[in-house]
């Protein structure tokens, strides 16, 4: 075991949280740093198993070993007992830890750069190194706690309040949002909600809340995809119109949203949308005569004609 946690340590000097959601027990890990790409290093998550963060004189070991270990029947707290046993530089590591079944474990060593800790409330921890502020994790536990929406927002929200404490000495540079089940199943990738990184920016933070609310209207267009091959039409539509009002600006959902109207029947409203597809770029329209021999559009020669040209006559 000593010798897998052998290697490069990385400088991976940031805060970060590690949280359960009370009501779905879906469990997250979220982090911000300047140091490139802190989302390959610093956060670690495995549907069904748990979530890791691993910083400060990083040793990345942590991650994968800890969800080994947890994967293994290991609790959290026996896993990072585990991990500082056969650690030598145990003492400029920073690692938090919280298994499926909401066990948390967390450790900040003597030896990190200062402002160094941690924080632990109901199924959740923040901690940081390398901060502006002793009160940053302070300020992210309340932001977390006092926040509104489902797990990632809270994440989110906790970030954000680490920022305006001060944040990171060094200043900003990437970050990093995972949410996935507390259940495995035989495909754990599907049951990965959220797996978002942001590696180099001048506001990361920003940049991930942006990225969060794309994944949010694209669940919403896979879940219309799903429900269109299914023959339920309408609650297709629902949810594409619910996607377009989060991401307006994606020419995908237009075009999706009109492949489903004319699907439906409606042909009329159909052709609104895909002319909105092709203001944004004529590749739309190629796509869609090439749908066409596949039988997700109707191979109609007028129909097409019609739709292609995103007239109304």
């Amino acid at each position: 075991m000593s010798n897998s946690l052998d290697g490069p340590l990385q400088f991976a000097a940031t805060y970060s949280i590690v949280a359960r959601d009370a009501a779905t027990s879906e469990l997250g890990v979220a982090v911000q740093s300047h140091y490139f790409a802190v989302g390959t290093s610093v956060s670690w998550a495995e549907p069904g198993v748990g979530v890791v963060a691993t910083q400060a004189f990083g040793n990345p070991a942590f991650g994968p070993v800890g969800l080994s270990l947890m994967r293994g029947g290991d609790s959290a707290n026996e896993a990072l007992r585990q991990l500082l046993a056969d650690d030598e530089g145990r003492e400029l590591r920073q690692a938090a830890l919280l298994d499926a079944a909401g066990n948390l474990a967390v450790h900040t060593g003597k030896a990190c750069v200062a402002a160094a800790g941690h924080r632990s409330g109901d199924g959740f921890s923040v901690q940081g190194n390398m901060l502006r502020s002793e009160g940053t994790w302070d300020a992210m536990a309340e932001a977390y706690e006092s926040a509104a929406g489902d797990l990632a927002a809270r994440m989110l929200a906790a970030l954000e309040a680490a920022e305006l404490a001060g944040g990171d000495v060094r200043g900003r540079q990437s970050a990093a949002l995972r949410v996935v089940s507390d259940q495995r199943g035989e495909e754990p990738w599907q049951q990965t909600w959220f797996d978002l990184r942001v590696d180099d920016h001048p506001d990361p933070v920003r940049e991930l809340a942006r990225l969060l609310t794309i994944r949010r209207a694209n669940l919403l267009f896979d879940s219309a995809m799903d429900a269109s091959r299914d023959g339920d039409h309408d609650r297709a539509l629902k949810a594409l119109t619910a996607a377009r009002a989060l991401h307006p600006s994606d020419p995908q959902l237009q075009f999706w949203t009109g492949i489903v109207q004319v699907r439906a029947g409606h042909a009329d409203a159909a052709v609104v949308s895909l002319r909105a597809a092709y203001a944004a770029d004529p590749g739309w329209r190629e796509l869609l005569l090439r749908l066409a021999p596949l039988g997700i559009v109707p191979n109609d020669p007028e129909l097409l004609k019609r739709l292609a040209a995103g007239s109304d006559s």
